[in-house]
């Protein structure tokens, strides 16, 4: 492994940064597969000829990203990092469909279900606050890897199917197939933020690690508002993509 390890002097990138790049790319290229053990931060230090806090900023960014898992004196594990996932960004979708697209099998696991009346969701929807809503929230799932928790509020006014409905897959196909709830436009916000300990739990982090959170108000042709959802999805296998044009 040190042999293909190449610290340069002639760039401004800090030796931890390249220390980390390269081995991020070995990683990455499967040259270092996981289950290989790379050398403790002063073995490989010494076998650099740098300072052991360079290894060791290296080494924590590596970690802090799931590419390697600390042994102690033995060294650091290489794990393999969880495949990411680039969804397109063009068209109004749910998660089912999402994941069928990426060649995924999509599950989802409900955590509580419940017909509530909330004085600031109703606001959000614009209705009295005395209003209903199904509370639904799920673990959605990819291939059996939690993508993301979500928690999502349905207009059980506009369409009351909702309230007693098979919603154990695609709520969107379950809209769809019914008066008033086929959705043909969404408002979307994306923004960063850090998981509970729930939520790392759900995701089985082992440390927080950033997420992105999506609010999504969806409507449907007569422009009532059907759906409030806010989801988060584990930022280190979510990536959104986008096609932009002049």
């Amino acid at each position: 492994m040190l042999s293909l390890l190449r610290l340069r002097s002639d760039t401004a990138m800090p030796l931890y940064r390249q220390i980390e790049s390269q081995l991020r790319e070995l990683i990455l290229s499967g040259s270092l597969p996981p289950g290989v053990i790379l050398p403790a931060e002063r073995q490989l230090a010494d076998s650099l000829g740098v300072s052991r806090v360079t290894v060791q900023r290296a080494y924590a960014e590596l970690s802090d990203n799931d590419f390697l898992v600390p042994r102690g004196r033995s060294g650091f594990l290489v794990r393999r990092p969880p495949e990411p996932v680039r969804p397109g960004m063009d068209r109004l979708k749910g998660f089912t469909e999402e994941m069928r697209e990426l060649g995924k099998i999509p599950s989802s696991r409900i955590l509580d279900r419940a017909v509530t009346q909330d004085r600031s969701i109703a606001s959000i929807f614009g209705l009295p606050s005395t209003a209903p809503f199904l509370r639904l929230t799920r673990v959605r799932s990819g291939d059996g890897v939690p993508m993301s928790r979500e928690v999502a509020w349905y207009n059980i006014r506009a369409v009351p199917a909702l309230e007693t409905g098979d919603l154990s897959g695609s709520v969107y196909a379950f809209l769809g197939g019914h008066p008033n709830g086929r959705l043909v436009r969404c408002e979307q916000t994306v923004e960063a933020t850090m998981p509970t300990a729930d939520e790392c739990e759900i995701f089985a982090f082992e440390r927080p690690l950033p997420c992105l959170l999506i609010k999504r108000h969806s409507y449907n042709q007569d422009s009532v508002m059907i759906e409030y959802v806010e989801g988060l999805f584990r930022g280190d296998v979510y990536r959104y993509r986008l096609n932009l044009s002049a």
